[in-house]
């Protein structure tokens, strides 16, 4: 019989976590019964991997103002934090885990700690092992970052055995986003980034395809490109994103014409890029990674704001070893982006050195804990 791995994870605005998540579930599955726990709105069209297990807790979110709001009808916001915290203990309880894997807690999500805590306090009571998942960039300039960080220095040194960051060191390291001035005193892992599916046959198409992660924030670049291709004549198709509001999909609606596309998700947007001339995106991790993939000249606008500087620094990054192309959010006009598309037909992207082997080596990473727990 597998040992049971319990694995939560939230989502907040957009898809990356839950997306990196579904990829890990997937290598994992083949050592341990996944059971993976759910936080966030379900995204329609985006399926969970057939062989892991859901719990799905009432969604939280975050609205407009910043403040946390229901998904469900049915749940105001503070009857649903007592009955997430419920159902995980109860999960808890009932599969009694050999692993406990917590995505990006503590280095974000802090506001998650009063139902995560008491998780990680049952995973240590019991003598689960307890690993962090974390991307590879942080973010990083939150007005009380340091506050932030010493916390979560803390939370790390007393619940969990290991930090496992999906990334290439040569790439990114945790310390780049991640100042505590304490030590962690938990080992941290580097296991190279986490892809998803197979790489496939690249046969460049001559349309467009423009996407922007689960489309919560995606507005600007999705109306701005459906702006540009007035000028361009190119075909072009918009994956507006599972999260897209109803009132931007009724504005990308009115801006349609012959030769634009409009769609609200992809079952595989790396698929998409392969048959593609070109793509325009935002930079999150798994979007950069299908673009590296696929192999396809690429503009990326990241997402950015004050305190959001994650995307930015991924696409600088990328842009500098040659794998895409980078036009700032704040330059971002229809005349400039129809200028930038022209640009991108006559660029060869550059195939990065990084590590894509993340999957399967979180897999090794936690085998190996769990021997030697079981061993001690």
């Amino acid at each position: 019989m597998k040992p049971v791995l319990l694995f939560y994870c939230q989502h907040s605005v957009g898809l990356g976590h839950l997306t990196r998540s579904y990829a890990l579930c997937r290598a994992l599955s083949e050592p341990f019964r996944v059971v993976l726990v759910t936080g966030g709105q379900p995204p329609a069209g985006i399926e969970p991997p057939q062989e892991v297990e859901v719990v799905a807790l009432p969604p939280l979110g975050v609205g407009a103002d910043g403040r946390f709001e229901s998904h469900d009808r049915r749940f105001s916001v503070e009857r649903a934090w007592a009955a997430r915290r419920e159902q995980i203990l109860a999960a808890f309880e009932e599969l009694d885990p050999a692993v406990v894997l917590v995505e990006l807690f503590p280095f974000g999500r802090a506001k998650f700690a009063r139902e995560l805590v008491p998780l990680l306090d049952a995973a240590r009571e019991r003598g689960a092992v307890t690993a962090c998942s974390l991307r590879d960039i942080l973010v990083s300039r939150r007005s009380n970052q340091q506050e932030h960080d010493e916390r979560a220095c803390t939370l790390t040194n007393a619940y969990f055995d290991a930090v496992l960051v999906h990334a290439d060191p040569s790439f990114a390291r945790l310390e780049d986003t991640f100042g505590a001035r304490r030590r962690l005193a938990v080992p941290v892992h580097y296991t190279g980034f986490v892809v998803d599916g197979d790489d496939g046959e690249r046969t460049r198409g001559e349309h467009v395809v423009v996407s922007a992660g689960g489309g919560r924030v995606g507005g600007p670049l999705l109306r701005t490109a459906a702006a540009a291709q007035r000028t361009l004549g190119l075909p072009m198709k918009i994956v507006a994103g599972p999260f897209c509001g109803e009132s931007e999909w009724r504005e990308l609606e009115a801006m349609t014409q012959d030769g634009l596309e409009l769609v609200r998700s992809v079952p595989d947007l790396g698929a998409e890029l392969r048959s593609a001339a070109a793509s325009v995106s935002q930079c999150g991790y798994n979007t950069a990674l299908d673009i590296v993939r696929a192999g396809v000249p690429a503009l990326v606008v990241p997402y950015a704001t004050p305190e959001e500087d994650e995307q930015r620094r991924r696409a600088r990054r990328l842009a500098r070893r040659g794998a895409l192309r980078m036009l700032e959010p704040d330059q971002l006009d229809a005349g400039t982006l129809a200028g930038e598309i022209k640009a991108l037909l006559t660029f060869e992207p550059v195939p990065p050195a990084i590590d894509l082997d993340g999957a399967d080596r979180t897999s090794e990473l936690l085998e190996t804990l769990v021997r030697q727990v079981q061993a001690a």
